[in-house]
């Protein structure tokens, strides 16, 4: 399958090429700048099967929100019904639908806008999505997840100043509902459900993290819940709180560094040696937490955000441990130099499993998926 992406570098449509990128789907990235030229439009929708339309516009004035969101339905229904065949159409909704605000309202004019687009009428998936949360939202824009998360990394304690229950999901299962519905046949709405959580509920969680983060130490995680939001929160960390310090005890029988506190997780944990300009990695992972630590000789370790060519480099020394824990979605590499092998502990939260490992080769001074 081949599908276009509309709003590619957005929260939500940057988690969707990730994803499709793990399963290797081929994503045509469709940009502002292209919905506003038919030609080029055109041209980048030549030969996909669907299209994923997540542009919108969700603050500003009111004539900013109503004209953006139907803006870009219409140029996009426009290049659709310009096709010479069948493409379906899917549509990241939103659970705000219903409100009588401008948002509300763009939102409900785009699906009708994108629902009657020619031939695809009968191609159409509407997939209103509730509150989301993950890596690499933006504060004060895309939800009070991401303005906490924000908050406790500069240091700050956020204020719930409206407490309440709010359905929360992932980017990540969002994602694939819709690349679900990109493989779908037929006129479908959809409406995934969010996991019910309170403001505070999700502020008090979040403190937690920052307690026991702040000094190295990494919480609980079992469950889904508390894992995707510790790797949400530590997205709003990376780089500036890497790489983390780790004591060393040194007596007359020589030293000793403790590589992994955990209060509670399954996972799994080994030691590997790599000769000197020999690397290991070369892959990112979606879900699951890796903490790299050097206990002997030298190495670079080097990350890659998704669909970006900036790279984070760490060197690190065994003579002075430090840890670096790898974020989600950015692919790593650790490479040896120096005149002896390095020597390294490694830790995840999860145990490898072949059939479901998380784990998907990405050269990290290779950008070629963003191409």
């Amino acid at each position: 399958m081949r599908i276009a992406v509309t709003g590619p570098e957005g929260f939500l449509g940057w988690h969707l090429r990730c994803l499709a990128f793990s399963r290797g789907i081929a994503c045509v990235p469709i940009a502002r700048s292209l919905l506003g030229d038919p030609e080029r439009l055109d041209a980048a929708l030549d030969g996909v099967d669907a299209v994923i339309h997540c542009a919108g516009v969700n603050r500003g004035t009111d004539a900013e929100v109503t004209d953006g969101n139907a803006e870009a339905a219409g140029r996009l229904a426009e290049a659709v019904r310009r096709l010479d065949r069948p493409v379906r159409v899917v549509y990241a909704d939103s659970v705000r639908r219903s409100d009588d605000t401008a948002y509300g309202r763009a939102k409900r004019r785009a699906a009708a806008t994108l629902a009657g687009t020619g031939d695809t009428a009968a191609a159409f998936s509407d997939v209103v999505l509730p509150n989301l949360y993950g890596e690499h939202g933006r504060p004060h824009y895309n939800s009070f997840v991401a303005t906490f998360c924000h908050e406790f990394a500069q240091g700050r304690r956020p204020t719930v100043v409206q407490d309440g229950e709010v359905a929360l999901l992932h980017a990540q299962e969002a994602a694939a509902v819709l690349l679900e519905e990109a493989g779908a046949s037929g006129r479908r709405f959809v409406e995934p459900k969010g996991e019910p959580r309170s403001v505070t509920e999700t502020a008090a969680l979040l403190e937690e993290f920052e307690v026991e983060y702040r000094d190295g130490n990494l919480p609980e995680l079992t469950g889904r819940w508390r894992t995707t939001l510790f790797n949400t929160y530590r997205s709003h960390l990376f780089p500036a709180r890497y790489p983390v310090p780790l004591t060393q005890h040194v007596d007359g029988r020589g030293a000793l560094v403790e590589c992994v506190r955990v209060s509670a997780a399954g996972g799994q944990a080994f030691v590997s040696s790599t000769v000197p300009g020999a690397a290991r990695g070369e892959h990112v992972h979606l879900r699951k937490f890796e903490r790299f630590v050097i206990v002997s000789g030298k190495a670079e370790i080097a990350v890659r955000r998704l669909f970006s060519d900036r790279i984070v480099r760490f060197q690190v020394d065994g003579a002075d441990p430090v840890a670096v824990d790898m974020p989600t979605m950015w692919a790593h590499r650790l490479t040896a130099f120096g005149d002896q092998p390095a020597l390294g502990f490694f830790w995840s939260n999860e145990r490898y499993t072949p059939y479901d490992a998380d784990t998907f080769a990405c050269p990290v001074d290779d950008p070629s998926e963003a191409t």
